[in-house]
């Protein structure tokens, strides 16, 4: 059995790795759309959610407690939740509004913090231990001007990234592992602008060349299910691109 899994959202990468999970352990959703989360469970032999914003200090503590009351515990936590600011403003430093800075700080970075911190503090009140590991983005240390020059969301990832490497580093002797895995561009509701747009997509067929195109969203569950088991016990503070070759092409 794989144990108890929390994930933060409820489609895309999450919903993947959630299905993945879910056919050997349980899972428990956090997301913010209940239909969503609820048709989801149901195509899990084992699996629960809760109704919550990330951003959302109690939600998340209750989430938390609820995934506890009802498996007993949290073997590992897969923080995916996560926005797009494009449409507040988000882009070239001198034109991305405050409004999108701010929003999509507070749901990627502060969300993912307050996540990890509540599981975190679980953890350590009852001396467990697990893994977690977080959604960054290939944008975080490999922009791209034409079609991706949103440097708020870029900014959210790479405090995914520090946050991380700083805890991973604090947690590692009592045996907690954290990673972040850095996804290319992916066929999720986050990437419909792109997904729509034709110069996008004949961009993304030579940028990321293993894929001839945008990747599938099973195809990075396969990489964190494998971060969050005991597969990968000795891999921690790292971030494991998975872009299809977006980092070492044109």
């Amino acid at each position: 059995m794989s144990g108890v899994l929390l994930v933060t959202g409820s489609s895309g990468i999450a919903a993947a790795t959630a299905r993945l999970w879910g056919a050997q352990g349980s899972v428990f959703i956090v997301g913010t759309k209940e239909d969503e989360c609820r048709s989801l469970v149901r195509e899990l032999p084992d699996a629960d959610f809760s109704t919550a914003d990330v951003r959302d200090e109690k939600a998340v503590g209750k989430s938390v407690a609820a995934c506890v009351k009802r498996f007993g515990k949290i073997d590992a936590l897969f923080n995916v939740a996560g926005i797009s600011a494009r449409s507040l403003g988000d882009g070239p430093l001198h034109e991305c509004s405050t409004q999108a800075w701010d929003r999509v700080m507070e749901v990627n970075a502060k969300g993912t913090f307050l996540v990890c911190r509540e599981v975190l503090l679980s953890w350590n009140r009852d001396s467990l231990k697990g893994v977690i590991l977080n959604c960054g983005s290939v944008l975080a240390q490999h922009p791209q001007r034409e079609h991706f020059a949103t440097v708020g969301y870029a900014a959210s990832k790479g405090a995914i990234e520090a946050m991380t490497l700083a805890a991973a580093s604090y947690y590692a002797p009592v045996g907690i592992r954290i990673n972040v895995i850095a996804p290319g561009l992916v066929l999720t509701p986050m990437s419909t602008r792109a997904q729509n747009d034709a110069r996008v997509l004949e961009y993304i067929a030579h940028k990321q060349p293993l894929t001839r195109g945008m990747l599938a969203p099973e195809e990075i569950a396969k990489t964190a299910y494998f971060l969050l088991t005991d597969a990968s016990s000795p891999i921690t503070g790292q971030v494991i691109t998975v872009d299809g070759g977006w980092t070492v092409s044109s």
